[in-house]
This record gives C-alpha cells, structure tokens and sequence, in this order.
C-alpha cells in the first residue's frame, strides 16, 4: 500500500507543482505522489542551464495565480524560476511527496481493478519500481528532456572547434574572447546572443530566416511604485490582470488585424537599430502569431547588436569547415565554438507508453477532451499549457477542473470517467498546438494529440472561455462517462 495513491502526478515542474499545489489546496485527504526523472524540482527550469536563460513570458501571468511573484523583474532568470518553484512545493509540504530519479515507463489501467498501474525505471540503480493510483495526471511538458533538435549539417565532422547545443549546455565551457556563432532565430537565440556577447570575442546570430523580436521593460517600475502604499498581494493581482490582458489584446489584434500588428513590431525594431542593422534581418515572411513572438528585456538583443558586439546574419548553410561555417552565399563565419540554438524534439506524456486494459493508446491518434483529459482515457488527466499565452495560465485552469471533477466523482460514489467521442470528430490534420506554425510543431506531427471538429473535442487556446468552460459549465454532459465499479 506504500506505493499505491489517490492521485499520482507524473513530472515535479513548473505544471506538476502547480497541479499538486492545487490538489493539496482543494483535496487535504487525498494521498499526492509526484514522480520526476531529475534529481531536483523544477522541470525545464532544473533541465536548462545555458547563458542567460530565462522565461519568455511576463513573470506576473506566468506565475502561479494561489501565489505570488515578489520581484519587480517581468522576465525572471532561470535561478530564480526555479527557486520560485521549489519554494512554491516547500510551502504547501509537496517536497517530501516526490519521488525523484525514477523515469516512468509506461502506465496500464485496469476497469477490473478501476486503477493504474505505473512502471518507472530508477535510472540510478536500473531497478524497476510499480506504483497504482486511482487517478493519473501527465504534467510531462511537450518535449523530450534527452536530446534537443539537431539536423545534420554536411561537413559537420570536420569542425575543429566547440559545438554545443543549448539543452546540454557544458558547465565549465568558457566562451570568453571567443569567436561564436549561434545557430537559430528563436527565443532561445535572442537569449544567448546578448548573455554571451558580453565575454566573447563576438557573436554571431545565423538565421535562415527572421523571427517577430520586441522589447519589453526588464522592470515593472508601476508595480514597483505600487508596493510602497499596497500590500504585495494586490500589486501581484493588479500587475497580472494587467498584463493577461494586454497579451490578449494584442493576439487577438494580431490575428485580426496582421498587417497592423506586424507594422507596430517592425517599427519598434527599427526605432532600436536604425541604420545600424539591415531590418531583414528581423523581418519575418510569416504574420506576428504565426509562430511564437520572441520577447527581449529592455532592447539588450538590439544593444548588443549597434555596440557591434554581436551580429546577424541571414542565409543558409552549404558546409561547416574545419574553421567556421560557409554559406551558401559564398561568406564564410569563423567560430570557435558553434552553438546550435536549433529547437526542442516534441514527445506527449514523457514518452511513456499508455494501455487501457491492455490494448495501446497513442496519443496522437486521440483528441483531448476540454484540452484537459485524453480521448478514450479513463482516469487521467492531461495537463498541457497554452503556446499563445503563458504556459500556466491553462495548467491552472485544468488543474482547477480535475479538482472538480475528482470532488465530483467522490461525493457521487463514480470511480471512473472517460471522455468517448463520437465517430466522425477527429481532425487528423490537426493537433492541439492550433494554427502555430514553428518547426518544432511541425516536426511533431505524428506525436502530439489532435483537434475535433466542434466543442469539447477542440482546444480554443482562448483564456477567457476556457475560463468558463473548465471553471463553471457543468461536470456531466454526452461526452463525459461516468461509471461504479
């Protein structure tokens, strides 16, 4: 009985905490596991340790909601997230609940026995271990913690130098008064490149085609104001309805009104650059919102960048050399170490296998259920965060729901739910990143869960109905079987 659990919660990072937090918060008598395959709390926070890493949302909406983000700096290091985030686990007692280095496996559940059975391979000793809960939730993220993406480059062997790929970044790699190149224009690349600029020789950004970059405050100095007459508490909730609506408005602007939108971006750019830089270098093909908006803390890409410190440069690669990078334009980038800021490799569920009374479950073949449960899953929830606003914004709405509904199911005496759909829903060519056109989305087609055609069954990547429909529209409907044992 030592290893079986009311609620098992599969990852200990920024969504399993949170998921917990709310869980412990809402349901005190319930038994909490968590099962994480680091050493330490923190998920992607823990995982990534580059130069300047740090979050490309606002820390006043990415934040948890139940607890408040104390600092005036709107996009936090990666330290201090981190931090944020075992304190967080510490205040509401999760630490002693997470079960650390064990890599899950696979997940089988059983109707006869109306639970799961989890296999997690200790990594450290090879040893299997086996847990069973009544509930399972999957706070696993989107990508693969093992390896990043990495393309084969021709030539690539005969590269004298330091390659290095931001997602097993070395801990002793000195960089000082060294030439680098940084491969990539996503929000990964706009971190490095000025983090890295301030030690090396110089840094190039090699893109082979633009990304939307805007400037925000490093400090929330209205919010720093307002802590000196309020109490911290309502300078966080005032800080964060704030900024969750701006975001809002200016996606929404941006999908209605594009061309406007993009103007607004590119003449923020060149406010920063003026001549100093050619502006294709920063002016995508794509409309804002296609792909995701890389965000900067008080313009230090493009300070780097008129310092001459850094550069840009936009084209492709015909060979690595012995000495650098030749393009295909003829130039050649001397580098001394080459960092390949090329992506993320997407997975769902940690990798994990899922059987439901031993017949598979592939997560990209099923739809999600109010983005927040699995097709044809009993007893498992689904916690994936937005990709057009804060990450946790939606891992506390679903966290939320699941509250809900376990609630639910132990007052009215049910012991398993599963969302059925009905024929003819799926959208194959859909999955539940919506419109987002990123490579790494795009690479992951096949793995990532799919779009219905109509309510539940579509993910609306909308705050303010998921709001509604996970917080406030009734548990029970057609699509939500309920059954005893």
């Amino acid at each position: 009985m030592h290893n079986h659990y009311d609620v098992l919660i599969i990852g200990a990072g920024l969504s399993g905490v949170g998921t917990a937090c709310r869980l412990a918060e809402q349901m005190p008598q319930a038994k909490i596991g968590l099962i994480e395959r680091r050493k330490a709390i923190g998920g992607t926070w823990d995982l990534f340790r580059y130069p300047g890493i740090r979050s490309d949302s606002d820390m006043f909406s990415f934040g948890y909601s139940f607890r408040p983000w104390n600092e005036i700096k709107v996009l936090a290091d990666g330290p201090a997230i981190r931090n944020y985030i075992t304190e967080t686990a510490r205040e509401y007692d999760l630490e002693r609940k997470v079960l650390f280095g064990l890599k899950t496996t696979e997940a089988s559940w059983s109707t006869s026995e109306r639970q799961w059975s989890v296999s997690c391979l200790d990594e450290a000793s090879g040893q299997v271990r086996q847990f069973t809960c009544k509930f399972l939730i999957s706070c696993t993220g989107y990508y693969n913690h093992d390896a990043g993406y990495l393309p084969n480059f021709p030539g690539e062997e005969r590269f004298q130098g330091v390659r290095v790929h931001p997602q097993q970044w070395p801990e002793q790699l000195d960089y000082r008064d060294k030439r680098v190149v940084v491969i990539g224009s996503g929000a990964t690349a706009v971190t490095l490149v000025p983090a890295m600029a301030a030690q090396a020789a110089h840094v190039t950004m090699l893109q082979r085609s633009p990304s939307y970059v805007f400037s925000v405050p490093g400090y929330d100095k209205i919010s720093a104001v307002l802590a000196k007459v309020l109490p911290q508490k309502w300078v966080y909730n005032l800080a964060r309805k704030r900024n969750i609506g701006m975001q809002r408005f200016i996606y929404k602007l941006s999908k209605r009104y594009p061309s406007v939108v993009r103007s607004w971006l590119l003449r923020g750019v060149r406010k920063q650059l003026g001549d100093q830089v050619d502006m294709r270098h920063f002016t995508p093909r794509y409309q804002p919102w296609d792909e995701r908006i890389c965000a900067v803390p008080d313009a230090d890409l493009f300070k780097v960048l008129r310092e001459g410190r850094a550069s840009v440069v936009t084209d492709q690669i015909d060979c690595f050399t012995e000495t650098g990078i030749l393009l295909k334009s003829g130039e050649h980038l001397p580098a001394d170490i080459i960092v390949t800021a090329t992506g993320l490799q997407l997975q769902t569920c940690g990798g994990m296998s899922l059987k439901v009374d031993g017949e598979p479950r592939e997560p990209g073949q099923l739809m999600t259920y109010k983005g927040s449960m699995l097709q044809g899953v009993p007893n498992m929830g689904f916690v994936f965060g937005y990709t057009n606003a804060p990450w946790t914004l939606k891992v506390d709405l679903t966290a939320s729901y699941l509250c809900r509904l376990f609630k639910y199911m132990e007052q009215t005496g049910y012991d398993m739910v599963m969302p059925v759909a009905p024929a003819g829903q799926l959208q194959a060519n859909e999955t539940v990143m919506g419109s987002l056109q990123s490579g790494y989305v795009q690479r992951a087609q096949a793995f990532l869960p799919r779009q219905g055609r109509s309510l539940p069954w579509r993910v609306l990547h909308s705050f303010e109905d998921d709001q509604k429909m996970l917080l406030k529209d009734p548990l029970q409907d057609h699509a939500l079987h309920f059954s005893h044992a």
